[in-house]
């Protein structure tokens, strides 16, 4: 039993950091309808940030600066690799997403010589508890709630904001909102801008338990969010977050057993499940398409 409780606390922690990569995608998707395949890699890059940064700052100085040059890395890449692109084909919008991937991997590769570096030991993140009789760290036992924190005050964004009313209505319908006066560039920008400030909480979070990081260290769990928001419901983020955690669960549950080779392809047999049976996702609604 008490073996159980520590493998699902650690799920959930796990489900917890790529439900802050998965609302990236899924708001993203939402707006826009694009998947932005370089969500993973401003991951990645806000995880090296923080090395660089804490080297020579304070950790009260070098984690916000991490959060300001992330979303900076965000608002820049949409700026720059997508606006110009927003009434082109959707194919050349996700072609230049994928070039902006691996972009950013090939620079990370440039800076750090493809060597894996370590992520520092943050005060009370890094320092372990026992769980059930189970060692583990404070930010194992901290990320659901900060999660949980995250995502009602960006519902309440959302919902109760004029702000929020416009990235809703520019979802639902983006030619007539732009008819109603709606700054589109404006709210397109601020999506990526808050996808980016939730994913360098996330790496944040991520890699003080995974301190290992390499140029490629954003590609799994960025696809492992891609696939919590496809399960979820890809623009749902109630969605996004159900699914990262119902991955993260099912994912430690997997290591935990003589199979935990599968522990990956579990993941993306469930997205291929998904798509076969329930395209949408759980809680996705069915599009209506214009004619």
């Amino acid at each position: 039993m008490e073996f159980f409780i520590s493998i699902l606390v650690s799920g959930i922690a796990v489900g917890g950091q790529y439900a802050l990569i998965a609302i990236g995608y899924t708001m993203v998707y939402g707006i826009l309808r694009l998947i932005n395949f370089a969500h993973g890699d401003v991951f990645m890059a806000a995880g090296l940030m923080g090395i660089y940064f804490s080297s020579s700052l304070p950790l009260y100085l070098a984690l916000p600066l991490v959060v300001v040059i992330t979303i900076a890395l965000g608002f820049a890449i949409e700026r720059a690799a997508y606006e110009p692109l927003f009434s082109a084909p959707r194919m050349s919008v996700m072609i230049s997403a994928i070039g902006v991937s691996y972009l950013i991997q090939n620079t990370a590769t440039y800076v750090t010589g493809g060597q894996p570096m370590s992520y520092p030991a943050l005060p009370l993140l890094s320092d372990t508890v026992t769980i059930a009789g189970t060692p583990t760290k404070w930010v194992v036992l901290l990320t659901p709630f900060l999660v949980l924190a995250l995502v009602f005050a960006l519902s309440l964004m959302i919902n109760r904001t004029k702000v929020g009313m416009a990235m809703r209505a520019v979802a639902k319908d983006f030619e007539t909102s732009q008819l109603m006066g709606i700054k589109l560039n404006a709210i397109i920008s601020l999506t990526f801008v808050i996808g980016s400030a939730l994913a360098a909480v996330g790496s944040i979070l991520y890699f003080t338990n995974y301190p290992a990081i390499v140029p490629t260290s954003g590609a799994m769990p960025g696809l492992k969010a891609f696939v919590a928001a496809v399960f979820g419901g890809i623009g749902s983020i109630p969605g996004a977050v159900i699914g990262s955690f119902i991955i993260g669960i099912c994912e430690n549950l997997i290591k935990s057993t003589h199979y935990t080779i599968f522990s990956d392809a579990f993941t993306f047999a469930l997205l291929i499940i998904i798509l076969v049976f329930k395209p949408t996702g759980l809680f996705g609604e069915k599009a209506t398409q214009k004619v």
